[in-house]
């Protein structure tokens, strides 16, 4: 895994199929390893789905670290993690007379079918245990659950620290205080100024809503000033925009736009069945059809390769304006090279400055 400083801890990531698909260790959970003989409680501080290693908290170690060195750090892998299941008392055996209260940890773990949570965008499933270390006898052969830990609330900051805060700002002048206004501000009156109306609309909801004028009206109440003016004093401009601003791309326009081509080939394969059926000229019905049939095929190879052609010559086009502009800037960069490289001989008549003469 990649190191943005020698202060990161060097972890090597697994390969892709042996990592852990669904982890059972998140978090928030306590644990224990595997051969410690003290078996020391860790409270687990992140994970690493990358190389199957859990961190936990706690300095690693606390003498003197290194500063050219990576600080070792608390991190096992996810084999050695047993879930702690909480402190349970066991009834008095042969060994022991009296009842005792002994930590117990998750020796096999299980879990539900996973299912897509759609609220957090995540799989969520429930975990148990389904064998324990030691047995608990009045729960052995069931499943424990174990419950996910709870996320720490955030804190949010209390009232009279936002005052102080505010008080620090205001002392060290770093809010906005009132200045007086200058030649590039807007006057009050141009601020003020009403500059677009809505279209009235009729009181009523039975009422007709009034359509917006044809964009060519708009364009002749524009260009002629003089003509009256029929569209009042604030028209509806933007919906004139509505072509321009529309994304051409989107899956409607193509479907209506493939609507469209499907359409018009059928209205051509028709004009053509109709008119061969009118001038039969000896042939059957049968014949006139395939033969309007060969013709609208056809005309629509024709119309295909008319548009290839189109596209050839737009990409010759193209690639002619970059073999222009390929020729020019190394026709620029040539005279550059001339131009640096340009010793003038010695005479009476030049002029060198003192900070260059040698």
């Amino acid at each position: 895994m990649k190191r943005f400083s020698n202060r990161d801890p060097g972890i090597k990531s697994v390969r892709p199929r042996d990592r852990i698909k669904y982890w059972n260790i998140v978090p928030g959970d306590q644990i224990r390893l595997l051969g410690d003989k003290k078996n020391t409680l860790h409270e687990v501080l992140s994970i690493n789905r990358f190389s199957n290693r859990v961190f936990v908290k706690g300095q690693a170690n606390t003498g003197a670290e290194d500063p050219d060195k990576a600080p070792p750090s608390k991190n096992f892998h996810y084999s050695r993690c047993q879930l702690f299941l909480g402190n349970y008392e066991l009834s008095p055996t042969s060994k022991s007379p009296e009842s005792q209260i002994v930590p117990v940890f998750a020796k096999r773990l299980g879990t539900s079918s996973p299912f897509w949570n759609r609220f957090f965008g995540r799989y969520d499933w429930q975990r148990f245990a389904t064998k324990t270390v030691p047995i608990i006898p009045h729960l052995e052969g069931t499943r424990i659950p174990i419950p996910w830990p709870k996320p720490e609330p955030r804190s949010k900051p209390e009232r009279e620290h936002v005052l102080c805060l505010l008080a620090l700002a205001l002392a060290n002048n770093n809010l906005y205080r009132w200045s007086p206004a200058t030649s590039y501000d807007t006057n009050e009156e141009e601020v003020m100024k009403v500059t677009y109306k809505p279209p009235a609309f009729h009181p009523l909801s039975k009422g007709l809503i009034p359509r917006p004028p044809p964009e060519a009206q708009y364009l002749r109440t524009l260009y002629n000033p003089h003509v009256l003016n029929t569209l009042g004093d604030s028209p509806p401009v933007e919906v004139y925009l509505f072509r321009e601003l529309a994304n051409p791309h989107s899956r409607a326009k193509k479907h209506a736009r493939w609507l469209q081509w499907q359409m018009e080939k059928k209205a051509r394969y028709e004009a053509l069945l109709k008119e061969e059926l009118s001038n039969l000229n000896g042939r059957n019905p049968r014949e006139a059809k395939a033969e309007a049939a060969f013709k609208w095929r056809q005309q629509l190879e024709e119309q295909k390769e008319a548009l290839r052609k189109q596209r050839w010559k737009k990409i010759n086009d193209e690639a002619a304006l970059a073999k222009r502009s390929k020729r020019r800037e190394r026709k620029e960069a040539k005279q550059r090279q001339r131009l640096t490289a340009l010793s003038l001989k010695d005479e009476p008549n030049q002029f060198i400055p003192k900070d260059m003469r040698s």
